[in-house]
């Protein structure tokens, strides 16, 4: 039973820490959008600080994920899946610290969460040089937008076109 206890204080301890853990277009729009009521002294990190703030995307607590729920199939992958909203409150802590170019990349991150993960590896695929077309990265860049919003993201992808067109990186037909 000890062992027990201690997997599940291991199993606690790695949620924690994952829950603490010249600009172009896309970096722009990645900007947050109100201001920051977060404060990284106070607040961080954000699981021992502020665990009221974080759920899963089931709505769990991260008190009700132990080890014995676990065991017995009370907690699925969906439940310690990260959320958008603790990337965006990661981001908030980010940016208090003056990190900011990992507060963008919590940013783009919380917008890929809602794409399915087969769709994202498409798209990283398709966003390699000399794989598509510029109409197909700018189509990729619209289904993001439109169906996802995840509208930084789709900023990138339609930076990407832009240079792979500049630097001859895209796929001649």
């Amino acid at each position: 039973m000890s062992e027990n206890k201690m997997l599940e204080d291991i199993v606690r301890e790695v949620l924690r820490s994952m829950a603490g853990a010249p600009q172009s277009a896309a970096v722009k729009a990645s900007a947050p959008a109100q201001p920051a009521t977060l404060c990284p002294d106070r607040d961080y990190p954000l699981a021992s600080k502020r665990p009221e703030l974080l759920k899963t995307p089931t709505g769990k607590t991260l008190d009700e994920i132990t080890l014995e729920k676990v065991m017995n199939g009370e907690v699925s992958s969906d439940d310690v899946r990260i959320t958008p909203q603790t990337l965006r409150l990661q981001a908030e802590i980010a940016d208090g610290v003056g990190r900011y170019q990992f507060a963008n990349n919590l940013r783009r991150a919380a917008e890929l969460v809602a794409i399915p993960d087969a769709r994202v590896l498409e798209i990283y695929n398709a966003m390699r040089p000399y794989r598509s077309s510029k109409q197909e990265l700018l189509a990729i860049a619209e289904e993001m937008e439109v169906k996802y919003n995840a509208k930084i993201n789709a900023a990138f992808v339609r930076e990407a076109a832009e240079v792979y067109e500049r630097r001859n990186r895209l796929r001649a037909d």
